[in-house]
């Protein structure tokens, strides 16, 4: 019997599982390691929810990618037996006036894909929990919708287990990308045919290369109770304010509500204290006040502190290292949306090596076809 090429991922958030189930998919042997088995609490991955959206400025190439995300996903919900996406919708409002709304609109509207214009009344007639306040322009797109994060990572891994995978506990604190081999703490060594390091904002601790592109960056989110059932048909919303935006996710299939912000901290390290202060907490709600009339009335479910490696232009970073290794990083928070087709398409590169040339700068959001 001919051998099974073999893959060690490194990192079992949504990229490193997903790149494991495509491996899977592509006849390799699989063993991922994580310093938790997943879902991994402290992992960027992992929280009630992310965001599938179309509405992306002028990053025409990450707009049209969302289609091959949707397909990836659909061949995902197929293995997993399951959908774990809530269709929502996307409502767009911006009082600064900036490009960003305007660019997404010209972007929609050239490749003709669903959108409608609205104005700050109009978005109170619609979403009456919501305040019209200062709104210069609004766009509302009906596709779009909340993946069911940290429940996607868990039946990921439930999945690649059962098909053969190996999960397996374990600190990694050296990477040798030339003998696709990690160095755990202990000194025992993990290695096979290819590497794939997928290990987040830990990524530039362990690859000094990438600590000059990517950086750790600490984030506060803040959990409400939704009022009432009103909520639970609200589209996610995108707030594009003068003093700072923020992102709010509706309370489907279960979750709270979700309040974060649009910035990125660019400070910490993962193995920080990720304990909220009060201080960003109401940092957070103060962005939301003006948009949610009585916000201060629904009640507190908690806060929670997770860690984005961020690009400086939110680039994504999937290259090789050498000739036996690839490094996935800079997904800050919009990469989720686009884990199982990045993990589709790595796979492909390493199971096909003519294919992977363009893999790069596609990934990066550039306009090219990858092979």
């Amino acid at each position: 019997m001919e051998k099974r090429p073999t893959a060690l991922i490194l990192g079992a958030g949504i990229m490193g599982l997903c790149t494991a189930w495509a491996l899977l998919r592509q006849g390799f042997a699989v063993q991922v390691l994580d310093q938790a088995m997943p879902p991994n609490p402290a992992g960027a991955s992992v929280d009630h929810h992310r965001l599938i959206r179309h509405a992306y400025g002028a990053q025409r190439g990450y707009m049209r990618m969302v289609d091959d995300a949707y397909a990836a996903w659909d061949r995902l919900w197929a293995d997993l037996g399951e959908v774990l996406h809530v269709p929502t919708g996307v409502l767009a409002l911006d009082e600064a006036e900036g490009a960003w709304l305007r660019e997404t609109r010209a972007a929609l509207r050239a490749d003709g894909r669903a959108h409608e214009d609205m104005t700050a009344a109009a978005v109170e007639a619609r979403f009456p929990y919501l305040s019209g306040a200062g709104i210069r322009d609004a766009l509302f797109c009906p596709a779009g919708g909340v993946l069911l994060a940290e429940r996607i990572v868990a039946a990921l891994a439930r999945h690649i287990q059962a098909h053969g995978a190996v999960i397996e506990v374990g600190r990694a604190t050296a990477i040798h990308p030339e003998s696709a081999s990690v160095t755990l703490e202990g000194g025992a060594t993990r290695g096979a045919d290819v590497l794939v390091v997928a290990a987040g904002p830990w990524i530039p601790r362990l690859l000094p290369g990438i600590a000059t592109r990517v950086t750790p960056s600490r984030q506060v989110v803040v959990r409400l109770e939704a009022p009432s059932a009103a909520w639970v048909q609200a589209p996610m919303l995108l707030d594009l304010a003068v003093e700072g935006g923020f992102y709010l996710v509706p309370p489907v299939a279960g979750t709270p509500i979700k309040i974060g912000d649009h910035s990125f901290s660019r400070e910490g390290h993962p193995d920080d204290d990720r304990t909220p202060d009060p201080r960003e907490v109401e940092r957070i709600l103060a962005l939301a006040r003006k948009r949610i009339p009585g916000i201060e009335g629904f009640a507190r479910l908690g806060s929670a502190t997770c860690f984005y490696d961020v690009e400086p232009e939110e680039r994504f970073v999937i290259e090789p290292l050498g000739r036996r290794a690839w490094v996935m990083s800079g997904f800050s928070g919009h990469g989720f949306k686009f884990g199982a087709v990045l993990g589709e398409r790595l796979a492909l590169a390493i199971a096909q090596p003519a294919t992977a040339a363009t893999l790069p700068a596609w990934a990066a959001g550039d306009e090219v076809i990858p092979a």
